[in-house]
């Protein structure tokens, strides 16, 4: 199977759930930079941890039927018990390193899963895997408000919980990788080129002193996410102003039972991403 036929295969058209919550479009300071998180936010993602093995008998089938048309004959749900019970272990293992919030790769998971050394096989049963586990598909507007953000001169980013297969979602519905639709390549930090995910302050560091490179103060950054501990925190603890996506009732997550965010107010929500062309 190709890529593309992995995507034929288990992706469908979707629409975000309303919310219920009402935009807030009140910025402190003129923006320069907007950093994205990709999943529940670009893209509309039903589970938000796009490592999380699935459980449903639909995506255990679809599963089984992946696992069958790469000649692999063990049962969905034994390979899905193997592969949470790895990726926990190398969590733990980075934890035990001094890792708070780790990430695994998840292509080299599945390799030792597998107990292979086909690389590309690891890989597009993963990238099946992250399809069915949580299936993809744009937020309304996001096209356009690329084009809108790339005609106003804006440095364009991401700081996403992703794997090696996050930017074949934009090669895919959009034609052309990240860069090419004007993020900066310097500010594209996926957490497993790290092994770290959200809400590690690196992360968020690490884009702070690449944009300053650029001129750019970090009260002059939006950073846009759908989560208040993984997105909204970090970003206001590095000093970006934030705004909270809540435009899908499937990945909003407010976290009002983490001390971490009990006080803590986004300096913006929307409920669209069409809303974020007018706000800045």
């Amino acid at each position: 199977m190709k890529d593309s036929d992995l995507f034929a295969e288990y992706v469908r058209r979707l629409a975000p759930r309303p919310t219920g919550m009402r935009p807030q479009m009140h910025l402190r300071a003129p923006v320069r930079a907007v950093v994205f998180a990709v999943y529940g936010t670009l893209f509309i993602s039903a589970s938000g941890d796009i490592t999380r093995v699935p459980d449903s008998s639909k995506a255990i089938g679809a599963m089984e039927q992946l696992l069958r048309s790469h000649g692999i004959e063990q049962s969905a749900e034994e390979f899905l018990r193997q592969l949470s019970d790895a990726v926990n272990a190398a969590h733990a293992q980075k934890r035990a390193e001094g890792i708070d919030y780790p990430e695994a790769r998840i292509d080299r998971i599945f390799q030792d899963v597998l107990a292979t050394d086909d690389r590309g096989l690891a890989r597009r049963l993963a990238l099946g895997f992250g399809l069915i586990a949580s299936p993809p598909y744009p937020m309304p507007d996001l096209d356009e408000l690329l084009v809108a953000c790339r005609r106003d001169g804006l440095q364009l980013g991401l700081i996403s919980n992703a794997q090696f297969y996050t930017p074949l979602l934009f090669q895919h519905f959009f034609g052309r990788p990240p860069r090419d639709l004007g993020f900066d390549a310097k500010l594209i930090l996926y957490s497993y080129t790290f092994g770290l995910a959200k809400p590690a302050a690196d992360l968020f560091e690490k884009a702070a002193h690449r944009l300053q490179e650029y001129g750019i103060s970090r009260e002059s950054v939006l950073y846009v996410g759908n989560d208040m501990l993984c997105d909204i925190y970090p970003a206001h603890q590095a000093g970006f102003q934030t705004a909270l996506f809540a435009g899908d009732k499937r990945s909003l997550h407010l976290r009002q039972d983490d001390p971490r965010c009990q006080n803590l107010a986004p300096d913006a929500v929307i409920t669209g991403l069409g809303q974020l062309r007018r706000m800045i």
